[in-house]
């Protein structure tokens, strides 16, 4: 719905309205509005005017004497169109950024840290997702002899993420076993994908190996599982149960449908990954996207808004975070908090970047 013939005094009362329906979670009537948001019109001019916003569509009365609430468009339209900016407090962002700081370099931690501050701040249910990188390759391999018997195998993705594996050897390891190891994985499997990792491929390791010949399988068995495991999108959720706190999800086979949709995850999926292709077609810097009500294409969401962002770091798309709640939702503090985490976690991970260049 556009802004024709809604003047600035219904913008005001809409505004009001939809912010202390967010605030108290019950219809909002005009006497209300004039006691405790202090808008300077009389209750009737008021009445009359969210009559006229009822009959626009941007209010709703649910009962003949209560007062009114927004509908999906007061929403849209207070999003698109009336939305201050939240302002977060010098410890907010302070907690943010040493969070993710002390997670630097690692792609799933700092998309969890995120996901679990993100949460927390907010009081909705959170969610990450980490983006599919078909062609994701280790940059740099590093390998730590633990004891005589175990390694440490580090790699160093080309996403700018940090996995390691246990190695368990079968016979006693020296620190020169070590050194030889990673400069035989650094000399052949770096840039390297999961299906490159062929039979001739490992039988010229295991000759550059010698009699350390016998590392090759386990070792390369362990970097063959973390390509593929690392090239498929992967979806979590933090605080589900925060869901509790709002009268929205009360009833209990609505609550049943959504936990339902938590765990089998596949309509949030195509949803996510929707907006996500979205962005990396478009090329361009992805903005906070804002799901209302019906415009979730999630029937059991009906009643909820999902507020997305897409998150890239040296011009790659290497995840989503989301935030899941009411449409009654503190839009300001949530639209603010994901553009703040989303800029933090690119400067994280620029960071690492910097550190670790391949």
């Amino acid at each position: 719905m556009t802004e024709k013939g809604l003047s600035e005094r219904k913008k005001l009362i809409l505004k009001a309205v939809i912010e202390s329906h967010i605030e108290m979670g019950e219809p909002v009537g005009s006497k209300y509005l004039t006691q405790y948001k202090q808008i300077a019109y009389s209750s009737a001019t008021i009445r009359n005017e969210m009559a006229e916003l009822e009959e626009m569509g941007y209010l709703v009365q649910p009962h003949t004497s209560a007062g009114r609430i927004p509908s999906e468009a007061g929403y849209r339209f207070y999003v698109d169109s009336l939305i201050e900016r939240y302002d977060m407090t010098t410890r907010e962002v302070a907690e943010l950024k040493s969070a993710l700081r002390s997670r630097q370099a690692e792609l799933d931690g700092i998309l969890d840290e995120a996901m679990r501050l993100a949460s927390s701040m907010t009081n909705y249910t959170a969610l990450a997702l980490r983006s599919r990188h078909h062609t994701s390759v280790v940059n740099r391999f590093e390998v730590i002899r633990v004891t005589d018997r175990k390694l440490v195998l580090v790699m160093v993705m080309s996403s700018g993420a940090v996995k390691s594996k246990n190695i368990l050897s079968e016979l006693p390891l020296s620190d020169a076993a070590a050194t030889l190891l990673s400069q035989t994985l650094n000399e052949y499997l770096t840039s390297v994908t999961a299906d490159e990792i062929t039979l001739p491929l490992l039988m010229e390791m295991e000759r550059r190996m010698g009699a350390y010949a016998y590392l090759v399988s386990p070792v390369s068995k362990g970097v063959y599982e973390t390509l593929t495991s690392f090239s498929g999108g992967e979806l979590k959720f933090d605080g589900i149960n925060r869901l509790l706190s709002y009268p929205e999800y009360y009833d209990f086979d609505r609550l049943k449908q959504m936990l339902q949709m938590f765990e089998q995850k596949d309509d949030l999926m195509r949803l996510i990954s929707e907006e996500t292709r979205a962005v990396e077609q478009s090329g361009e810097d992805s903005k906070v996207q804002v799901y209302i009500g019906h415009e979730n294409l999630v029937n059991i969401m009906d009643n909820s808004t999902l507020i997305l962002k897409t998150i890239k770091s040296g011009g790659q798309t290497i995840g989503t975070i989301g935030i899941i709640g009411p449409t009654r939702m503190d839009y300001s503090r949530v639209i603010s908090m994901i553009d703040q985490l989303t800029a933090n976690i690119s400067d994280a991970l620029a960071g690492a970047d910097e550190e670790n260049p391949g």
